[in-house]
């Protein structure tokens, strides 16, 4: 829409509004005398209801979502206020340029008009005064600072998005086959090849240094005859049943291999100690009986 019919329908719109004011200025007017007002009072009064609506919807325009639905109720609040009074000024003739006089027979009706007149100066102070606060605070979305990014609470912010993933530098390794591979002979590598970087990295890595004479053990290395001599002392008392690899290695602290020989050498000791050499039990032939005594008994059992 061009610049020019946009300039003729506001201007067509404030003298609507303002038609509209200069009738129901009358009736508040009125209205006003009728509830107790001097004549400036009442000559301000409409000022504080349509006055009031007016600045609703300005701030309405103004302001963001949640403060502009408060600020739509204000204007729909003071609209009906505005309306219900310029209908009891349609419908009590006495109130058209008298004095003070009743706005309804009924009396709880009466009571009702009048906490309704009287009550809305008050909040035309209070509301009036908060959509002001909430319009000077406002602060519109574009051309925001960047310092008042960072003054801001974290739901506020918006989600930061997710980086691009980078390309990895490592190639996968290919999957495994189920197939069996085809015997290839290997290849005799040439003079001049060197070692790839797989072939590096799988080289087993040389001792940086001697281990040092702190981290060695302190205890000397034995003998096999020093063994033999403390496993001797170790199992003087033990019973040959007892006399097994794992109670020598613990007695000597020696190790596995060593205890089982030092078991076998104990045992034979231990064996030739119960028969030493040269004395055995020599068993001979049974004696031969005499003739005479075996024929003793024969003729005592003739007789």
């Amino acid at each position: 829409m061009k610049r020019g019919p946009k300039i003729l329908l506001v201007l067509g719109l404030l003298a609507v509004v303002g038609m509209a004011f200069r009738v129901s200025w009358n009736a508040l007017r009125d209205v006003a005398h009728a509830i107790g007002a001097d004549p400036v009072a009442a000559t301000v009064y409409p000022l504080v209801v349509d006055g009031l609506m007016a600045l609703a919807l300005v701030a309405a325009l103004v302001l963001p979502e949640g403060d502009r639905r408060f600020a739509l109720r204000i204007l729909a609040g003071y609209t009906a206020a505005s309306l219900v009074l310029n209908y009891v000024h349609g419908l009590v003739p006495g109130l058209h340029g008298a004095g003070r006089v009743r706005l309804a027979d009924w009396s709880p009706a009466n009571w009702a008009l009048v906490l309704l007149a009287t009550s809305l100066p008050v909040g035309s102070i209070f509301y009036g005064s908060d959509l002001v606060a909430k319009v000077l605070h406002h602060r519109p979305a574009t051309g925001e600072a960047p310092q008042t990014v960072t003054n801001r609470s974290a739901p506020d912010l918006p989600a930061p998005a997710d980086p691009a993933p980078e390309k990895s530098v490592y190639a996968p390794p290919p999957p495994a086959s189920t197939e069996a591979a085809p015997l290839v002979p290997a290849a005799a590598p040439a003079a001049d090849s060197r070692p790839t970087a797989a072939a590096r990295a799988v080289r087993p890595r040389k001792p940086t240094g001697k281990l040092p004479a702190a981290a060695r053990s302190a205890r000397p290395v034995r003998t096999p005859e020093e063994l033999l001599t403390e496993a001797r002392a170790a199992t003087a008392g033990w019973p040959d049943r007892e006399l097994t690899a794992d109670r020598i290695r613990v007695a000597v602290r020696t190790s596995a291999e060593r205890a089982r020989t030092l078991r076998d050498a104990l045992k034979a000791e231990r064996a030739a100690a119960a028969h030493p050499a040269g004395l055995h039990l020599v068993t001979g032939p049974a004696p031969e009986a005499d003739p005479a005594q075996e024929a003793a008994p024969d003729a005592a059992a003739g007789e």
